[in-house]
């Protein structure tokens, strides 16, 4: 029995790897650069992957965790990550989706001047919308990019800004749509509305990075204490090899391990959300 189960991990091991590079070099199917590009997309333009795309991508995390850990430890520890990588792939999407969406924020301040501006030179409201993409660059740009195609293919002013909001999925984003759909039902003077907004804006990232600031050094200690035994555990394989495939080989072992694992991973998210300013 102590034969077999090696044995058996391997095998689901070799299928697996079949099976991916089947899919990721079949016909239509994607190489590794195309693969990734989601996740590049996620960053850069805040793009949310398809099935598919997710498919190929939890594969490819798949594969890597099984190689990685079967040469760093062996076959069921390689398995055993196979389990989570699916939930890897998941969280570095989100996570380049988050930081897009925080890019955007920190750059609306720069947007209300730029659309304020246009406003001052003479365009309406719709054509400053328009305009003001010249003069912004990064996330931002591309955001009003999209807008300015979706108001020059024939979209209702409103309904672009809507969908500008709705896409980011930031309250700040909402106030600034808010501000801009605002002045077409009670008019007023959307320029200096927008350069009122501009200031609040620009005093709120302020602030937020002072508290992350001050913050910095609390939140690499947490994250620094949570690594250690990771990092111990490696320590200790240097100078004693065969000391992780010893707590491979014991079943208490690996369920104390798991134990603390699952421990050290919660304290891992809890000092990410406790440590998260304004969504970052």
């Amino acid at each position: 029995m102590n034969g077999l189960g090696p044995a058996l991990m391997a095998g689901l091991a070799a299928i697996l790897a079949i099976a991916s590079v089947r899919e990721l070099t079949s016909e239509g199917g994607l190489r590794l650069e195309s693969t990734l590009e989601p996740l590049r997309r996620a960053h850069r333009e805040g793009y949310l992957p398809t099935s598919d795309e997710r498919f190929r991508l939890a594969l490819l995390f798949a594969v890597a965790a099984a190689l990685g850990g079967w040469w760093l430890v062996g076959p069921i520890a390689g398995m055993s990550l196979v389990v989570v990588s699916p939930l890897a792939a998941g969280w570095t999407i989100a996570r380049g989706a988050r930081r897009y969406r925080r890019a955007v924020e920190r750059s609306l301040a720069d947007a209300a001047r730029a659309i304020a501006d246009c406003l001052s030179a003479g365009h309406s409201p719709r054509g400053a919308l328009v305009a003001c993409a010249d003069s912004l660059g990064g996330p931002i740009r591309n955001e009003f990019d999209r807008l300015g195609y979706e108001l020059e293919s024939g979209a209702a002013t409103a309904d672009a800004i809507r969908s500008f909001a709705l896409r980011s999925g930031s309250s700040g984003v909402d106030a600034f749509a808010t501000a801009l759909v605002s002045q077409r039902l009670a008019g007023g003077d959307l320029a200096a509305l927008l350069r009122r907004f501009a200031e609040g804006a620009a005093e709120r990232e302020r602030v937020a990075e002072d508290a992350r600031s001050a913050t910095a050094q609390a939140r690499f200690t947490g994250y620094l204490v949570v690594a250690m035994p990771i990092g111990g555990a490696l320590f200790t394989e240097l100078l004693r090899p065969g000391f992780l495939g010893s707590i491979v080989d014991s079943v208490p072992a690996l369920v104390l391990v798991a134990l603390s694992a699952g421990m050290q991973l919660g304290g891992f998210l809890a000092i990410s959300k406790l440590a998260r300013i304004g969504g970052t």
